[in-house]
């Protein structure tokens, strides 16, 4: 049984934690007292859902949920300290603060510390995502209590909804590009002058070729790009359209 544990106070846990070469005790008062924090919890640290989907979302919207009065924004795992710290740099995930709850005490208090011995996993944390303000849960957003690893209500775009139902979406833009390209270089300028986060594929790296810049673009020239999943153009096209969405 999933406990919805809304208006409680979150458990008190310390969580040994290693930041850098020294060995540091977090308290729960320290990430949650007067604050308001957001948090989601996974079953592990690079698996496949909570890397590719969960984590690099609710990190998409860091500055969002800041900008409607979120403090942080908390990943919890039964995983260790060394495990995460190496996750979270692989993720380059800069506006999550990411909690090993190695000895599964919070989740266990939480009352979601399930058992995934039949894969492999032992004891886990299963996923959800709860607003704390000052120590206290208002919401939570529990996964269904079926089999596997469901993912359904837990994600970022879930929570900011609840939080704020008229935020503004980050525009997710993606530039195709090649070495020593200037124009893409005086692309991502232009972005980066207007406070726009991008993802760069650029051509010759992971099977992407001049035939996957013509198929997706219908384009052969460097840069094109996309805002939104809607195909801009050039470097040209995207100084108009940045002009004309100032």
């Amino acid at each position: 049984m999933l406990d919805n544990r809304e208006g409680q106070a979150v458990p008190n846990v310390t969580f040994p934690a290693r930041v850098g070469n020294d060995w540091v005790k977090v308290t729960t008062d320290e990430l949650f007292k007067g604050k308001s924090v957001v948090v989601f919890a996974l079953p592990g640290a690079f698996t496949p859902t909570c890397s590719s989907t969960h984590l690099p979302r609710y990190n998409e919207l860091g500055p969002i949920f800041k900008a409607n009065g979120i403090d942080d924004i908390i990943c919890l795992s039964v995983n260790d300290t060394f495990v995460m710290n190496s996750w979270a740099e692989d993720q380059k995930a800069e506006n999550i603060t990411f909690i090993p709850d190695g000895n599964g005490e919070f989740s266990a208090g939480m009352g979601m510390l399930v058992d995934k011995s039949d894969i492999g996993f032992g004891k886990r944390s299963w996923r959800y995502s709860m607003l704390v303000r000052d120590g206290i849960i208002e919401k939570m957003f529990i996964e269904p209590d079926l089999p596997g690893d469901p993912f359904e209500v837990s994600d970022g775009d879930t929570m900011l909804n609840y939080i704020n139902p008229t935020a503004e979406q980050p525009k997710r833009v993606t530039l195709l590009t090649k070495p020593g390209c200037s124009h893409c270089t005086r692309a991502k300028k232009a972005l980066q002058a207007k406070g726009y986060k991008y993802e760069e594929i650029e051509l010759g790296k992971g099977g992407v070729s001049f035939s996957s810049l013509n198929a997706l673009s219908g384009q052969g020239t460097t840069p094109q790009v996309f805002i939104d999943g809607q195909h801009v153009g050039s470097a040209d096209d995207l100084e108009a359209w940045l002009a004309a969405n100032a």
